[in-house]
């Protein structure tokens, strides 16, 4: 199979990954919250991004490395973290670590995931980066900091725009916990996508294994109880607002660098900056959390002016190809993060689907870069098509 011609693009990995996963997987990864106002505000905020051209340039091999945190990367991408991205496509947290330090990215890993931290810490090296949700208790927190310090993460991304456990229509009418929790009708959409149950059947049932230490396992007999444990120790401990208490007490246990994810007030990446985060993830987690959230879009370059050009901006939700990247940068970002592409691109290719699809969004980008005449990332600012408009019409002579 010529993966290249017959999956040349984004769309065409999720389509095939949709025929290939049950209804209850496909939505819970497809779907945002509500009506999905605010899931299709971001690819038509993103449609709205014009770039301009300049054709009289001497700029024929655009770089599309960048540098972060003192680290330099081969791209201005990474893997956003995706929970229970193991339900989506069986040992996909493994399989798209692998790709990432191979094309020298980032990959978060969220707490919610179906592999242990330290496991994936072996295999993604120094391109892991680990999510925080953020338990209630202290100890629990701590506790993760912990044990994210002692297997060599060094970047902690928290995100913020979870304090209330989520409600979304689709997963309940699949009868979907979190973890899943198998009935009848489950079951049978399972019968009918045989690839994925058998590989499920290989790899267990999913579970969140990072939170298995937090919850007495002495009494529970089977995956079923598991399971029903685990979702109740999420619904009793989780679902916080971070506050400048709790924030200031994950800062002070955390070595490394922070950014703040789902950030969409300036005011709170102003504040969060002053409490001590590194950057910001500017995001609507895409579309998952409130229907009536403004787009990234709309709100970086109101992020970028409330803290300035030197605070690292990373900006999440709706991006689907290398001109999408493109537009982030361009708007102010500095980095640009994806969950939902990487999991189509497992679920319809395995384990080629990572690498896969991280060389569709490179050659997209300097593709894009290449018809800009744009040098390097750091310059796609300046080919914003209205900041060009803004700046004709400052230069107009008043009559």
């Amino acid at each position: 199979m010529n993966i290249e011609k017959q999956f040349p693009c984004v769309a065409d990995l999720e389509a095939e990954a949709l025929l290939r996963l049950p209804k209850f997987a496909r939505d819970y990864l497809t779907g945002g919250i509500g009506n999905g106002v605010n899931m299709n505000k971001n690819r038509e905020a993103l449609n709205g991004v014009e770039l301009l051209p300049r054709y009289l340039s001497d700029v024929n091999h655009p770089n599309i490395g960048c540098r972060l945190f003192g680290r330099n990367y081969d791209a201005p991408f990474g893997v956003a973290p995706v929970g229970l991205s193991g339900l989506i496509w069986p040992r996909a947290e493994t399989l798209l670590a692998t790709a990432a330090k191979t094309h020298n990215i980032p990959y978060v890993l969220s707490t919610v995931s179906t592999a242990k931290l330290e496991d994936i810490r072996k295999v993604a090296g120094e391109s892991g980066w680990f999510q925080l949700y953020t338990p209630r208790e202290s100890d629990i927190r701590k506790d993760l900091l912990r044990r994210c310090e002692q297997a060599g993460y060094e970047t902690l991304v928290v995100t913020a725009d979870v304090p209330y456990l989520t409600r979304r229509d689709h997963d309940i009418r699949n009868g979907l916990s979190v973890p899943p929790q198998f009935n009848l009708g489950t079951l049978l959409q399972m019968f009918r996508h045989p690839s994925w149950a058998l590989r499920m059947l290989r790899a267990g049932v999913p579970k969140f294994v990072n939170l298995a230490p937090y919850y007495d396992q002495s009494k529970l007999r089977g995956h079923a109880a598991e399971i029903k444990e685990s979702v109740r120790f999420i619904k009793e401990r989780f679902g916080v607002h971070i506050d400048r208490d709790i924030f200031g007490e994950i800062r002070d246990h955390w070595p490394g660098k922070i950014l703040v994810k789902g950030v969409l007030s300036p005011e709170d990446a102003k504040g969060y900056i002053a409490l001590g985060a590194d950057g910001i993830v500017v995001s609507n987690h895409g579309g998952r959390q409130l229907d009536a959230a403004p787009s990234s879009v709309a709100m970086l370059p109101q992020i970028r002016k409330a803290v300035g050009p030197d605070v690292p901006l990373i900006a999440d939700s709706g991006v689907r190809s290398g001109l999408d990247i493109a537009r982030m940068l361009a708007l102010g970002a500095d980095f640009v993060m994806m969950g939902r592409p990487f999991l189509f691109a497992v679920a319809a290719l395995d384990h080629l689907g990572g690498e896969h699809v991280m060389n569709i969004f490179k050659a997209e980008l300097q593709c894009t870069m290449g018809q800009l005449g744009c040098a390097t990332v750091m310059d796609l600012p300046d080919f914003l098509a209205s900041r060009d408009l803004e700046k004709g019409a400052m230069s107009e002579p008043m009559s």
